[in-house]
């Protein structure tokens, strides 16, 4: 039965977890509100007990007369750089409160603990909330830093074309879009012989290089090094991650990747990095991507990214469409030193989200 008690902020409590003893809160908290309880258990060692930057930082909250969780959330830790210096972070993620306390004062107060004891941890906290749950952040003082759009391409029209036409005039009337479209592709693309690409299952020791030697730009932005690679995507218990590793020659410095992940007929890249990323990554590399993903017979090639008109102006002339945006919220936790006031240069993608 479902109770329907009028429950005050008297009736709650906010704890700070611990995620080695209180593994099994979290999770309690978790179920019936994230995701399939299948997925809990792997996700939280990964992302709770294996973090490279130290363990996120944890409330719980605790209906006082049942002495049940029923509510959770966290700031998983991230190093960033912004304009040549360290910055400290912290992604929102995993809120969660059962739908029978879900009103707004024990999220209010379950986000504002948060917020208070992440101010001596964090310079900055930022997440990507639904819409639904904009107006409650903005209230805690989060503000809309900006937008994450995702982007597609598609490579084979036939299964988008079929939604308006018998099968068999789908597939003619989508081959003859394929063969235009590439055609167009062809003149208007990046001259010169194709760079070397290789797909890879883990990993490369080459993208540390890439990452050392590359201008990383004004930010602020996640350091993509192999260690934040190993983490965020082959440690992780989410869908598989190929790299495609692009460069002048195949044993040679790397110069540009794409970490992606297939989902269904889609290819979905999930973060990338180039030699010239903090520009706009180039068109030739963009390209190198779509060639392998129609070789391997996707339907689609997709990504989220977060950036200026500026580096996005290639991914929009190799044919990439905005399908939607979700807003990026944050809030600075401590003092911005002057110099780096001004409009932030973001490079957000889906790694710099939880999963």
């Amino acid at each position: 039965m479902t109770d329907d008690t009028p429950r005050g902020p008297r009736d709650y409590v906010v704890h700070a977890g611990d995620v080695t003893r209180e593994r099994d809160a979290v999770i309690e908290a978790w179920r019936g509100n994230l995701g399939t309880p299948d997925r809990h258990a792997p996700k939280f060692d990964w992302f709770y007990l294996h973090c490279p930057y130290g363990e996120p930082l944890v409330k719980l909250l605790r209906h006082q007369p049942s002495s049940c969780w029923v509510g959770a959330c966290a700031a998983g830790p991230r190093r960033m750089e912004w304009r040549g210096r360290e910055l400290s972070a912290g992604v929102l993620v995993d809120m969660a409160v059962d739908a029978q306390h879900r009103t707004l004062g024990p999220a209010m107060m379950l986000q504002a603990d948060l917020i208070e004891t992440a101010a001596g941890r964090f310079e900055l906290l930022y997440g990507f909330p639904n819409r639904k749950s904009l107006p409650v952040v903005k209230r805690l003082g989060y503000d809309v830093l900006g937008y994450i759009p995702r982007f597609s391409r598609v490579l084979r029209h036939a299964r988008y074309l079929e939604r308006h036409l018998p099968r068999w005039a789908a597939r003619s009337a989508g081959w003859l879009v394929d063969i235009f479209r590439d055609t167009w592709s062809a003149a208007s693309g990046a001259r010169g012989a194709h760079p070397s690409a290789v797909w890879s299952d883990q990993v490369n020791p080459r993208m540390d290089a890439l990452w050392q030697h590359s201008s990383h730009g004004d930010g602020p932005i996640t350091v993509r090094d192999t260690t934040f690679l190993r983490w965020r995507f082959d440690q992780s218990p989410a869908a598989a991650t190929r790299y495609l590793l692009l460069g002048d020659q195949p044993d040679g410095p790397l110069q540009a990747w794409f970490a992606c992940q297939v989902d269904g007929d889609t290819l979905r890249v999930r973060d990338f990095w180039s030699m010239d990323a903090s520009v706009g990554v180039g068109r030739r590399w963009i390209e190198a991507l779509i060639r392998c993903a129609r070789r391997d017979g996707h339907s689609a090639v997709a990504l989220e990214y977060a950036a200026s008109a500026r580096k996005l102006a290639h991914w929009l002339d190799a044919g990439f469409s905005e399908r939607e945006r979700r807003p990026i919220i944050g809030k600075w936790l401590q003092d911005i030193p002057t110099d780096m006031s001004g409009t932030i240069e973001w490079h957000l993608t889906a790694a710099d989200e939880d999963e």
